[in-house]
């Protein structure tokens, strides 16, 4: 039996006594010898009687030296729990927690300790000494009072492999069945304000040790350890951080994480760019660091240098390819250019990854080795998590190349609307005649402001969707736990191991808190929950029972292969969002065309749960037009307009979602000009000034608003609320719901509401209008029937 110790902390140092002792072993012995059903009892009764010469493995010792003496004994009592089928398998030791010391070690484990090298320690990466007292502190509260303050983070070992000179890395999960833990005499009682002044004192050690001295509960028996390989989520998130950095060297540290992925020190990566028009595929001059395939050939064409298997593959139809025998297709391809370059470098197997960036820009990624078969059609599939990653890197440096070749307007101002570039255009051609003049010291770009426009705001918003997207997500998750507890129960039927009962205890544990409310890392917690403790039970399993074979691949069937969760409410919930949004957003894009016809003005429209819209109208934000106010009138009519038009599509769209979903839309009515300033910071336009910042509180609070003295939500599905300060306005906006309900749009009556206050808000009032969802075609609104409403209303 392997024993392996640690120079970390010994006895002394702790609150805890440690004893070894095999008691809940022997008990599990003499329950299975009085079982006359047990196909056990012939075993557990000759052991029982042998080990009748050893009572200290029962009553328990202190000198962990005697593990040395009880090697033989202590390795075969404890092979009930380390059976045979499971020795390749599982990598897990008995252990002694805070000490260190670990025993009789799994067969695969004992092999990764060997092939780590005699000069390797094992020792954990994020242990911190300064904080192990308190650990085993809060593992005392946790065990003997009931009180669980979680610090802790997960343990993890480095170990090397000095066959293949990867290091790999193992993630710590300790079982607990196997000990108890109980105060001695001189251990202080603890009370409830002792664990208050603990939760506010955790750095201070003094206290800590105070109320729980060194020996003072005693740790009797042992615990299981286990280690779960997480080499390749190290090596993905490692790779996740390197493609963040900027500094030199985070491209060595990248393709130091490629070969961790792989396994392998021989594979390298490097990019390259390709460039469609009508003149086919080119290498394109994105040299991002380094390509095994593009060297010098930037603008030359691909025809030719590929065969057309990688040509329409990789380059025409973004499919991955992988080539595990250069020489081979050296041979099948006629040596062509592609094999050439390669062979120059002694690549022998290669990897092809397409990456569309643009409509007319492909990338793409190259793994290579020296090795011929190290990279093929098989390992390629474990780049599956990495591509999205390397995408959003890729994008991250394109865009930061291309901002090097923008012109003066395209470095300092981003996503124009096209009704205001004209401004922008007129500064840049000030700032680069200027520049000419050699007075680019004396000339700063000045800030864009448009004054004296008036903003028309609205929002139609999707009904409680926090709530329900939450509900969704709730039913997923207990959906995906019931079906893995009952895979698990199968198992513990078979099978009758102890660590199928902790895992059903965890599982309730996890169903309990779901159901008891969704918390923000609920998902999160439940998925590596799955991926470290129960998936590599289901795999074991897999391999034991065809039956439970066929139940695992079932389940799998019902995961999201990209949330690794069960993705069936909420993909109906978010589906029905997006549709919904999608058609709502489509209209107001296609009514905006017509209005830009009626005046040039400008807007701008975002996508949440539901859809809102700013639009600011004013002469300031037009060069060749004379702006008049009838303009105003017009707009507004056609918003209100719009809103009933949107009401509809949603209301029509509802019964064709699977998930059903309400909206309540919203007007906010603000006759007092204002200014809006481009913020060059954040590269959008925003309200100017102190006062007008009242404008965009109103905005963010306002659909969350009540009726004065009421419980009642100023917005309510079927009715448009118009959200006004001044009484003109009202008898303003009376006028168009009258003329909309004279063609059906709107029904009757129209309620005059008082708005409670808001934070540093008062004085708001509503109009609330019910729409008519059964208009029909004839009475559509034509743009001359809004120009002839507001001429004949004179409201100018």
């Amino acid at each position: 039996m392997r024993i392996l110790k640690s120079n970390y902390k010994k006895n002394s140092d702790l609150p805890l006594k440690l004893k070894i002792s095999f008691k809940p072993i022997f008990e599990y012995l003499e329950k299975i010898a009085v079982d006359n059903n047990h196909f056990l009892k012939p075993s557990a009764i000759q052991l029982l009687e042998e080990y009748q010469n050893y009572p200290e493995l029962k009553e328990g010792f202190d000198d962990f030296n005697q593990l040395e003496k009880y090697n033989k004994e202590v390795d075969k009592i404890l092979d009930i729990l380390f059976p045979d089928l499971l020795q390749e398998n599982e990598i897990k030791a008995a252990s002694i927690p805070f000490e260190f010391t670990s025993f009789k070690l799994s067969k695969r484990f004992s092999q990764i300790i060997e092939d780590a090298g005699e000069d390797y320690e094992f020792k954990l990466r994020n242990y911190e000494e300064s904080k192990f007292y308190i650990l085993a502190c809060t593992f005392i509260l946790a065990y003997c009072h009931d009180t669980h303050i979680d610090f802790r983070r997960p343990f993890y070992f480095d170990i090397p492999d000095k066959n293949t000179g990867i290091t790999k890395h193992y993630r710590t999960l300790f079982n607990g069945d196997f000990f108890k833990v109980s105060p001695l005499e001189n251990a202080p009682k603890i009370t409830t304000e002792d664990i208050n002044l603990l939760l506010d004192n955790f750095d201070n050690i003094d206290i800590w040790m105070e109320k729980f001295p060194p020996n003072s509960y005693q740790f009797e028996g042992f615990g299981i350890m286990n280690l779960f390989d997480v080499t390749s989520d190290q090596a993905i998130s490692n790779l996740r951080e390197n493609l963040l950095k900027k500094d030199d060297d985070s491209f060595q540290e990248l393709e130091k994480s490629i070969s961790h992925l792989y396994g392998s020190s021989t594979v390298q990566f490097g990019f390259s760019t390709y460039n469609s028009n009508i003149n086919g595929l080119q290498f394109k001059n994105h040299k991002i660091k380094k390509s095994f395939i593009q060297q010098d050939k930037f603008g030359q064409e691909c025809q030719g240098f590929f065969c057309d298997e990688i040509l329409n593959k990789v380059l025409k139809n973004n499919e991955l390819i992988a080539i595990s025998d250069m020489e081979k297709y050296g041979n099948n391809s006629n040596y062509n250019g592609f094999y050439k370059v390669l062979k120059d470098q002694n690549i022998q197997s290669i990897i092809l990854v397409p990456i569309q960036l643009k409509e007319d820009l492909l990338g793409v990624l190259e793994l290579v080795s020296t090795k011929k078969y190290e990279l093929n059609s098989i390992n390629a599939y474990k780049l599956k998590d990495v591509i999205p990653v390397f995408k959003i890197s890729i994008e991250r440096y394109l865009e930061e190349y291309e901002n090097k070749l923008e012109s003066v307007i395209q470095e300092n101002y981003t996503a124009l609307h096209s009704s205001v570039k004209w401004k922008f255009y007129e500064e840049a051609e000030e700032y680069l005649f200027n520049l000419d003049l050699g007075n680019k010291r004396n000339y700063n770009l000045k800030e864009i402001v448009f004054d004296n426009v008036v903003p028309l705001y609205g929002q139609i918003d999707i009904k409680g969707s926090s709530v329900a997207r939450n509900i969704a997500i709730q039913e997923d998750l207990v959906n995906q736990l019931n079906l893995a507890s009952i895979i698990i129960e199968k198992a513990h039927a078979l099978y009758n191991l102890p660590i199928y009962n902790d895992l059903l205890f965890r599982i309730d544990e996890c169903l309990t808190n779901i159901k008891d409310g969704l918390n923000s890392g609920d998902e999160l917690t439940l998925t590596d929950f799955l991926n470290k403790d129960i998936y590599p039970v289901f795999n074991h399993l897999k391999a034991l029972d065809n039956n439970l074979k066929s139940d695992i691949d079932i389940y799998m069937q019902q995961i999201d292969d990209t949330l690794h969760v069960v993705y069936d409410k909420r993909k109906k919930y978010e589906e029905s969002v997006n549709i919904l949004n999608e058609e709502l957003a489509k209209f107001i894009d296609k009514k905006q065309v017509e209005a830009q016809k009626m005046f040039p003005h400008y807007f701008e429209r975002y996508k949440t749960d539901g859809i809102d819209y700013n639009m600011y109208v004013g002469q300031s934000l037009v060069k060749n037009c004379t702006y008049n106010k009838i303009y105003l009138y017009n707009f507004r009519l056609w918003q209100l307009q719009l809103m009933c038009e949107l009401e509809n599509i949603a209301t029509n769209l509802k019964d064709t979602l699977e998930h059903p979903l309400d909206v309540a839309s919203l007007i906010l009515v603000h006759s007092n000009p204002l200014a809006i300033k481009f913020r060059m910071d954040e590269k959008r336009f925003d309200v100017d000034g102190a006062y007008n910042i009242r404008y965009e509180i109103i905005k963010k609070r306002i659909d969350k608003a009540h009726i004065l003295n009421t419980n009642e939500r100023l917005t309510q599905p079927g009715k448009i609320a118009i959200v006004y300060s001044q009484n003109k306005d009202a008898a303003e906006y009376l006028k168009y719901i009258k003329y909309l309900q004279s063609k059906n749009y709107l029904l009757k009556p129209v309620e005059k509401l008082i708005i409670e206050d808001l934070q540093g808000i008062s004085g708001l009032k509503a109009l609330r209008v019910a729409v008519n969802y059964n208009n029909t075609p004839e009475n559509k609104i034509t743009l001359n029937d809004l120009m002839k409403v507001i001429t004949n209303d004179n409201l100018n």
